[in-house]
């Protein structure tokens, strides 16, 4: 990343308390133009819980700075209970947390230092609330930049695909549970931070049991749903993500659902990370493109970027299989419109003999059984990469051991696809609950096998999220499984394969017994989302510029980080682990003088074949200390824990949370619940 260290404009920064109309205050940061009160300028806020005073420290100041730097207010607010805002947190985008969103934007309006105009940008949780709080439509906000988020809490979150319950929902149950158990800087809030601290401790929940509760698509999900209506947003939207991303599908969806409004969407190689710090890479200059999208939205610049195609895309090129890459070889692509005329979906048929061949091909009639081993699923990565620890999918032909395999003869010429490719199976269960999952892989010639998109479905949700029916065992059911959006190339000489199996453990949780699915050839088909060349388009594209930010922040290593994605066959008891490591080390903000370290570790286990030996366990151990000179430190440190099994009826969870000021324990607190299983 180039360092950009002066600006058109000076840029000043405060700390700040922004009141709400019930006496609640939250925690901002700000940066803006030394003289924004002479020259009012518009205000891009980021709102979010995770902790502006240190855990997004070092992002924010290499952002909000530059946007300050070139005429804007930098604000980044800690959400309502977390950081060092009052209250309590006790779920995601609770109606409380969008209306305390459009006071923010009321209060900006408000300043001297601000014209009244406002737009949002956030990743992820920011992301979502974007799209939520422009859906209520305050006057003060004039666009939104939403990054790796999504228009459909229940579809296409972290939770649940294809109505299936994610192992993602527990990884990131228990980063709440840890983020919720951090305490407010006493530098910022005085004496209160304990009493601040406990009462969130004791207050914020166990979120995990709220959303188990909830295993279908109800108004739970539904509330944050702007695909509810898409036409409660009447501002222009810049929906991105990566194709490594969870978050992917919800840019296709938010361009065609927002075909009322100015949308344009961006999807790059990257994991759920910003654009200009974007792994694998390459990494482009995206505060460049923010600055571009705000200036013609909120100061009327002709940037020309209303003028470039209206979806733009990474094209990838074929690699090796990896659970990690540094940079993903490819090129930009452009398409005018959303849906594309220029997409030609393209079928195969799934073939007796375990072919895939052009759809107009006459082929032999049968079925196939598949009734996979729990293994299939342990090289899956996670369903939203993070890239760090190592969590890509790695090499399928492992997987592909326990599933049913279709694949094309090696391709005589190249082939390109953009878009969702699907699956239509015509199939029938011996069970009343069962899933399906489908990989769309690309087989080198050495017969290394690298994944390129894949889907669940829970069968029983086969017709509806919201009303799913049990399967009658032996009755034939024509479903569609929906694969993941990707932008990918075929090489000339390698082949495509499409496997099918019957579990994906752990990043989805298996049905509550062993299933055994017969699909039936001959109507069985995949559809690819074929994409013509057309260089001269994509080679008239502007090229993005290099990746750029203000200086970071100084951070100091004091320990060394580690991280581990391991798979642990146990051949002489039979049990099957994936443990992943995520060790942050220990370091100091030398702004604060701030101490943070964290180490995560998650185990998904199983043994024997068993069903019933499922069980997913997770632990985050979180410091924050401060060395101070007159010998009165301060030092607190948390340590939560989750276990999640099940049984053929049942979800069981048993969590601990231990906080310790100093040497002693201030706080514990336990949970042991059950959770009744909804046809998942």
């Amino acid at each position: 990343m180039r360092i950009v260290n002066e600006f058109p404009r000076e840029v000043i920064e405060e700390e700040t308390w922004i009141p709400l109309k019930d006496g609640t205050r939250l925690a901002a940061r700000i940066w803006r133009p030394k003289d924004a009160e002479q020259t009012p300028v518009p205000a891009i806020l980021e709102y979010l819980p995770y902790r502006k005073r240190d855990l997004t420290h070092a992002r924010d100041a290499q952002m909000h700075p530059y946007w300050a730097g070139h005429g804007y207010a930098g604000v980044r607010v800690d959400i309502r209970g977390s950081g060092e805002s009052d209250g309590v947190l006790e779920d995601e985008y609770l109606q409380q947390e969008l209306d305390d969103g459009v006071e923010i934007l009321q209060w900006l309006e408000d300043q001297p230092w601000c014209d009244g105009q406002a737009a949002m940008i956030g990743i992820s949780w920011g992301g979502f609330n974007g799209l939520q709080v422009a859906a209520l439509r305050p006057k003060q906000l004039k666009c939104i930049i939403t990054i790796c988020s999504t228009d459909d809490r229940y579809a296409d979150d972290v939770h649940h695909m294809g109505g299936c319950l994610l192992g993602d929902n527990l990884s990131w149950a228990s980063t709440m549970f840890d983020h919720n158990a951090c305490p407010p800087d006493p530098e910022l809030v005085g004496e209160r931070w304990k009493e601040m601290w406990l009462q969130r401790l004791d207050g914020s929940g166990l979120w995990l049991k709220k959303w188990l509760e909830h295993q279908r698509r109800d108004a739970y999900w539904k509330h944050g749903s702007v695909c509810e209506d898409f036409t409660d947003i009447q501002i222009p939207v810049y929906a991105v993500s990566g194709w490594a991303d969870g978050y992917c599908n919800a840019v296709f969806r938010l361009l065609d659902g927002l075909k009322h409004v100015p949308a344009k969407g961006l999807v790059g190689p990257w994991a759920h990370k910003y654009p200009h710090l974007g792994v694998p890479g390459p990494a482009i200059g995206f505060l460049q493109e923010t600055l571009r999208w705000f200036d013609h939205w909120m100061k009327g610049a002709d940037t020309g970027i209303m003028d470039e195609p209206r979806l733009r895309v990474w094209m990838q090129d074929s690699v090796p299989p990896s659970a990690r890459y540094d940079i993903r070889p490819g090129r930009w692509v452009g398409e005018p419109s959303w849906p594309s005329d220029n997409i030609q979906p393209t079928a195969y048929k799934l073939t007796y003999g375990h072919d895939l061949v052009p759809e107009e091909t006459e082929v032999e009639r049968g079925a196939l059984d598949i009734q996979s081993p729990l293994f299939v699923g342990l090289y899956a990565g996670k369903w939203c990469s993070y890239n760090a620890p190592p969590d890509l999918p790695h090499d399928q032909r492992d997987e592909d051991g326990g599933a049913l395999v279709f694949e094309t003869p090696r391709l005589d010429a190249p082939l390109e696809i953009c878009g969702q490719p699907y699956v239509e199976l015509d199939l029938e269960s011996d069970k009343p609950v069962a899933m399906v999952a489908v990989r769309l892989i690309d087989v080198q010639p050495d017969d290394k096998a690298t994944r390129v998109s894949y889907g669940v479905l829970n069968l029983t949700h086969r017709d509806s999220d919201e009303f799913p029916e049990p399967l009658e065992p032996g009755k034939r059911y024509r479903v569609r499984v929906n694969l993941k959006h990707i932008a990918q190339k075929f090489p000339a000489g390698h082949s495509i394969r499409v496997s099918v199996s019957t579990v994906y453990w752990p990043l989805a949780w298996p049905a509550p017994e062993p299933v055994k699915l017969t699909v039936h050839l001959g109507n069985s088909k995949a559809v690819l989302p074929v994409r013509p060349r057309r260089d001269a388009d994509d080679d008239a594209l502007p090229a993005f510029g290099e990746p750029e930010g203000a200086p970071a922040m100084e951070k100091t290593p004091i320990q060394p980080t580690h991280e581990e994605w391991t798979v642990i066959r146990d051949l002489a008891n039979d049990k099957n682990t994936l443990q992943v490591i995520n060790d942050e080390g220990l370091y100091r903000i030398e702004r604060h003088n701030l101490e943070i370290g964290s180490r995560t570790t998650e185990r998904y286990s199983y043994s024997d074949e068993d069903y019933q030996s499922l069980s997913g366990w997770t632990e985050w151990r979180r410091t924050f200390r401060r060395r101070n000179p007159d010998g009165a430190d301060w030092e607190v440190h948390t340590v939560t824990r989750t276990l999640m099994t099940s049984d053929a009826e049942t979800f069981r969870i048993r969590a601990t949370l231990d906080a310790y000021e100093g040497d002693s324990r201030v706080f514990a607190k336990t949970w042991d619940e059950a959770i009744p299983r909804d046809l998942v």
